[in-house]
């Protein structure tokens, strides 16, 4: 017995497909076929992707809007001055940053997918008032309410990925719906185009894209509520032995799925675990240098075009987004032990273009416009950085605690980063773009020790096999990946 027992530890550690998984009172066998199994996957892959998809698409949407309605008015409109325009973006992550605290806790009592599905609907009713404000005061008010509402969506993304896919599956997944971010980009850019080519409203056209934005948010949280269901074991797309095959399928990660609890010593314990801090530094390293997002197309704007060139020439920078990032995933799939290795690798192409953007003569306009493009490369580290999120915390509250730190983080960098970017420093931004370049710098080298406390654990794990043989696992047991001697880290 105490080898088999042994043999079934082995199976779980090495995730292999056919295995059979322990679940509910680790007695009952339930093998699936890698037939099933595909099946439940796509499933899953037909109606909760698209949704978290779309999701992601349309916050994106709102916040980069700022962007394009900069460059069709608002500014003038609003009499903006000095670093208010700054303002205008930091103030957007403020409220977020304030609402990860108590988001900390809601997500850990309350069903994900209703949470989501609630906060959709009421920032896309604040993103329509973002077309009402005449003033800074009310135009910055409206930003940080805004973000308010926004800050739960990244986090229960990262905690929906580990709910419904494997450790395997994570960076693609991820992946996909990060992509949305260079879509919303290149769709938000034209969108902007036909509004100003085609508005002959009293209303300016940044006015009508933020009420568009927001209508369709708003419209597609409705959708969202009554599609994504609020768990697997509620998912009215699946049949009882699929719920089945994809509990015991994501029992062979040792996942404990949703739940509505709140512990304190998995808070204690993700304070204490100084993996979960090099979270929080990911999360400001790599959205230290996101204001070239924000600023590109007055970047762009200010070499001469004009407003209507401007969109045309900012919306290939979302494909070149597009494209970084199926370059990570694909890395992932060819170095699937090595994410950290392929997230040092992606880091060249933006550090290369903030490098051009101070280097390059003023008259060299297309070199600057693919500089730009270069330098915006973010989203395809932030997939592959949630994806290892995703895959290495464990325990309900704790992987609700350390996501929310890595945007705790992402909200820190978003805030004090547009301070560096003021307008009289157009069109070389030199504090900014330098700031850009050493963050990336300092990714590298906490990317670097975050492989090695991972890789140092898992080698102390593997030696200490013996001692961890006694742990019997059942499914949907909340525990978190230190106290689990069996879970191993993705580096």
């Amino acid at each position: 017995m105490a080898d088999l027992r042994k043999e079934k530890e082995a199976d779980l550690r090495d995730g292999d497909e056919t295995t059979n998984a322990n679940f509910e009172d680790g007695s009952v066998d339930l093998p699936f076929s890698p037939d099933e199994e595909r099946g439940v996957i796509k499933k899953i892959d037909c109606f909760v992707l698209p949704m978290m998809c779309l999701v992601f698409f349309f916050q994106y949407l709102d916040k980069q809007s700022l962007s394009y309605a900069s460059v069709f008015g608002l500014i003038e409109d609003l009499s903006l001055q000095g670093s208010e325009y700054s303002w205008c973006s930091s103030l957007f992550y403020l409220g977020q940053l304030v609402s990860e605290y108590p988001f900390i806790y809601l997500m850990s009592r309350l069903p994900l997918a209703r949470l989501v599905g609630a906060t959709i609907l009421i920032w896309g009713g604040i993103c329509m008032c973002l077309a009402a404000p005449k003033n800074f005061a009310g135009f910055a008010a409206v930003r940080f309410l805004l973000g308010l509402s926004e800050g739960a969506v990244s986090p229960a993304f990262v905690t929906l990925t580990s709910m419904w896919y494997r450790k395997k599956e994570h960076a693609s997944r991820v992946g996909i719906w990060v992509t949305m971010n260079g879509l919303a980009q290149v769709l938000g850019s034209l969108l902007m185009y036909g509004i100003g080519k085609t508005s002959s409203s009293h209303l300016a056209p940044w006015r009508i894209l933020f009420l568009i934005c927001g209508a369709l948010t708003a419209g597609f949280g409705v959708l969202f509520h009554f599609v994504v269901p609020s768990n697997p074991g509620t998912a009215w797309f699946l049949t009882q032995r699929e719920k089945e095959v994809l509990m015991a399928r994501m029992a062979l990660d040792r996942d404990g799925g949703d739940q509505t609890d709140f512990s304190i010593a998995q808070v204690k314990e993700s304070v204490l675990d100084f993996r979960a801090w090099l979270v929080f530094a990911f999360g400001i390293l790599v959205t230290m240098q996101s204001p070239v997002l924000t600023f590109a197309s007055l970047i762009i704007k200010n070499l001469d075009y004009d407003k209507f060139q401007t969109m045309l020439f900012t919306s290939p920078s979302g494909a070149v987004q597009i494209v970084a990032i199926w370059i990570g995933i694909l890395g992932c799939i060819l170095l699937p032990n090595n994410r950290c290795l392929v997230v040092i690798s992606l880091t060249i192409p933006p550090i290369i273009g903030n490098i051009l953007l101070l280097k390059l003569p003023l008259t060299a306009g297309w070199g600057l416009i693919i500089s730009s493009w270069l330098a915006s490369c973010i989203s395809d580290v932030m997939a592959i950085l949630l994806s290892l999120s995703a895959s290495n915390i464990k325990g309900n509250t704790k992987r609700a605690t350390v996501n929310t730190l890595y945007f705790i983080g992402y909200c820190v960098g978003c805030i004090a980063a547009p301070q560096l970017w003021k307008s009289n420093a157009a069109p070389r931004y030199f504090e900014g773009v330098v700031t850009a370049i050493v963050t990336w710098c300092l990714l590298v080298a906490v990317m670097g020790l975050y492989w090695f406390l991972c890789w140092r654990e898992n080698q102390r794990r593997d030696k200490g096999r013996h001692l961890s043989a006694g742990r019997e696992y059942r499914h949907g047991e909340d525990i978190t990946d230190i106290q689990d001697p069996l879970f191993r880290y993705n580096y």
